[in-house]
């Protein structure tokens, strides 16, 4: 690990450097309040700095992701960081596993199969991923849906493989309360692949545009 100096005075900064950084601001000789994080106490910085390269995907703006990225990324390394402290593996596991995964899911790049379509490489992809996770069955399958997923989305990427493996969804869209319809219109939206959650945030955009440009107009 290089001195803080040696960091400071770098000509370029990359992966090894953010390395570097991290290990240092964690060390005995770093960052206090680095130095007493754990998964847990930024946990949720993880999750807001996801969303927070999402808006600036949204708004298109070049400077800004690449600020959200780093700062996303900066998790990573934090994470991994403390799994190598821990005794496990650290960034270098992080790597391998990915790239490993990347060749497992695409047997149509590194295999014998064949993939012509996205759709098709999709579902070798999902195919692959069962395999990797050893899931036989669609209840693994179901429960492998992330749960801190936003309700929308996980609710969609439930119904959609649900009502792909032939289960009878009538119970849960029968009734009038306000689940049941959620989920029916989630099933909508899966027939006609709408993305619920972003058609929801891009429509209160416009909401909230609208009435701002009538308090604009109302000044006037």
């Amino acid at each position: 690990m290089r001195s803080a100096k040696e960091l400071q005075n770098a000509d370029h900064y990359g992966y090894s450097e953010l390395y570097d950084i991290v290990a240092l601001l964690r060390s005995e000789e770093g960052c206090p309040w680095d130095r007493a994080q754990d998964h847990h106490s930024i946990r949720k910085n993880l999750i807001e700095e996801a969303y927070e390269v999402a808006e600036a995907l949204d708004r298109e703006d070049a400077v800004l992701l690449r600020e959200e990225l780093g700062d996303l990324l900066l998790q990573v390394f934090l994470h991994a960081d403390m799994e190598e402290r821990a005794g496990r593996e650290g960034m270098d596991g992080v790597f391998d596993g990915i790239c490993r995964k990347l060749i497992f899911r695409h047997p149509h790049i590194f295999g014998g199969e064949n993939a012509v379509t996205a759709k098709e490489a999709l579902a070798g992809w999902e195919e692959r991923k069962k395999v990797e996770k050893g899931q036989k069955t669609l209840s693994q399958d179901l429960n492998r849906v992330t749960r801190t997923l936003p309700g929308l989305m996980r609710a969609q990427k439930i119904l959609k493989k649900a009502e792909k493996g032939g289960v009878d969804l009538t119970a849960y869209l029968s009734g009038d309360d306000p689940v049941s319809c959620l989920f029916a219109l989630c099933l909508q939206a899966n027939q006609q692949e709408i993305d619920l959650e972003q058609a929801v945030y891009h429509r209160l955009e416009e909401l909230i545009g609208e009435v701002k440009q009538n308090e604009v107009e109302n000044e006037n």
